[in-house]
């Protein structure tokens, strides 16, 4: 028998595996749909018929319930315009809304944590309507051809749009969302010559830059600043081509005593392709003294930072100062099972979207076909190793020696997995702690270092180009 929330904020992996109820029955429905837009709605038939009738059935209960059913018999005949396709991605949408709700519901009761209640913000101003009544008139017409119809011509009008967009911060959110979309429909362009064609994804973009054409419904409440002691305890390293983000993961301890908070602080740069592993960590270390204090194991005493109501930290160097020492497996251990979560803003309520903060121990490490599990009085948990970046001395091996896990528990392929952060293994009767974000502040490891020297040279030669060509 597995107690209730063990000691030590220990998860209980055993609600993890329990059914939820009408969870595979709303992720069908989505699926359904998003297979009907690969086709594009311009003259369905049957079985497109069908998706649109369940989604329409989903939310029968709903506020939605006779727009979406007036939107799925419109478009089920091929006469559906704009406003019925915004009621589509709107039904669309309510119900991942609420698949993430169900889940992140039982991930609050696998925890034993509360969740901040969501900040309905003042009405914001709705932008320029004509361009985002242009912007929704391109994504019906993206709608109607599907992704196995569509051409360059469709695809590249979009450029006129995000470039009217661009200089309005009101529209930029909507303008970066349109202009990364059609990056990636323009790359698989033509259509007609896809073998295999992202169908969740890319109706997951159609949606949100369809109800983000509709004025303020992006708007979010204005951030506080707050004042007291960050304790990170992990950090989570996001790694492209051509671009890098670090996302520290943390619990705040306000000044006035009030409970404690899990929060967030990200830094973001665009990065060369040529650096690579821990190189990486020279290029976002300059922009936040976070991955320092984080990488050497500190506190960060911060004044006045700005706190955006869905708890990540607008940082700023000039508010923060490094403070003493801070295990992270402390605070795992003592404060992460008191801190309140932050809310999540309705647009972003998606099953992908769940990262929650998890500490793990007294479990079992096993491999099996590839897969490794930590299992915990019989329960086990799938670890994405792959998840775990190369820039950091983390390894699979580790978690698998390990004794202790603080990870990010999240949603892929219809279960829980955990993304390791850091781990606490027994060597030689001591306690030694790996984390994924040792080096964000330095290393003197021996292949960390190599990675830094390398990328220390690579950052230097593009540095010079670019003075060669600025000064031409």
């Amino acid at each position: 028998m597995v107690p209730d929330h063990p000691g030590g904020g220990v998860m209980r992996t055993d609600l993890l595996h329990a059914p939820v109820g009408g969870l595979d029955e709303a992720l069908a429905v989505v699926d359904a749909f998003d297979r009907a837009m690969s086709d594009g709605l311009v003259r369905p038939r049957p079985a497109q018929a069908q998706a649109l009738a369940e989604l329409a059935g989903a939310v029968a209960d709903s506020p939605l319930a006779a727009l979406v059913a007036e939107a799925a018999e419109k478009a089920a005949a091929g006469t559906a315009d704009e406003g019925h396709l915004l009621a589509l991605a709107a039904a669309r949408t309510a119900l991942l809304g609420a698949a993430h709700d169900a889940l992140h519901g039982v991930v609050g009761e696998a925890t034993g944590r509360t969740t901040a209640p969501w900040t309905v913000p003042a009405e914001g101003p709705g932008g320029a309507s004509n361009v985002l009544t242009a912007v929704r008139a391109w994504l019906a017409d993206l709608a109607r051809t599907g992704w196995l119809g569509m051409d360059h011509d469709l695809v590249s009008a979009s450029a006129q749009l995000v470039s009217a967009m661009l200089p309005d911060p009101q529209l930029r959110r909507l303008a970066v969302l349109l202009d990364g979309f059609a990056g990636e429909l323009a790359a698989s362009c033509p259509g007609a010559s896809l073998e295999r064609v992202p169908v969740r994804r890319w109706a997951d973009l159609w949606s949100r830059a369809v109800l983000l054409t509709t004025p303020g419904a992006g708007t979010l409440p204005d951030p506080q600043t707050v004042t007291g002691r960050l304790l990170p305890f992990g950090v989570d390293l996001h790694e492209h081509a051509t671009a890098a983000q670090a996302q520290v993961h943390a619990v705040f301890e306000p000044a006035d005593g009030s409970a404690p908070r899990l929060v967030r602080a990200s830094v973001s740069v665009p990065k060369p392709d040529s650096v690579l592993g821990a190189g990486v960590w020279q290029l976002l270390r300059p922009r936040m003294s976070l991955l320092a204090a984080a990488g050497e194991g500190r506190a960060v005493t911060v004044t006045d930072m700005p706190l955006t109501a869905e708890g990540d930290l607008l940082w700023s160097d000039d508010l923060a100062r490094t403070a003493a020492e801070a295990d992270p497996f402390a605070t795992a251990r003592v404060v992460l099972p008191t801190a309140v979560g932050a809310p999540v803003a309705p647009l972003e309520r998606h099953p992908v979207r769940l990262a929650e903060p998890v500490f793990l121990e007294g479990y079992t490490a096993r491999e099996q076909d590839g897969v490794l599990t930590l299992d915990l009085a019989g329960h086990p948990l799938a670890v994405d190793t792959d998840r775990i970046p190369v820039a950091g001395p983390l390894t699979p091996q580790a978690v698998a020696a390990s004794t202790a896990c603080i990870g990010l528990l999240r949603w892929d392929a219809g279960a829980f997995v955990l993304q390791p952060l850091a781990v606490e293994s027994t060597v030689k009767r001591r306690t030694v702690g790996l984390h994924a974000g040792a080096w964000a502040g330095g290393t003197t490891d021996k292949n960390g270092g190599k990675a830094e020297a390398a990328a220390t040279e690579t950052v230097t030669v593009l540095r010079e180009r670019a003075g060669k060509l600025l000064r031409k």
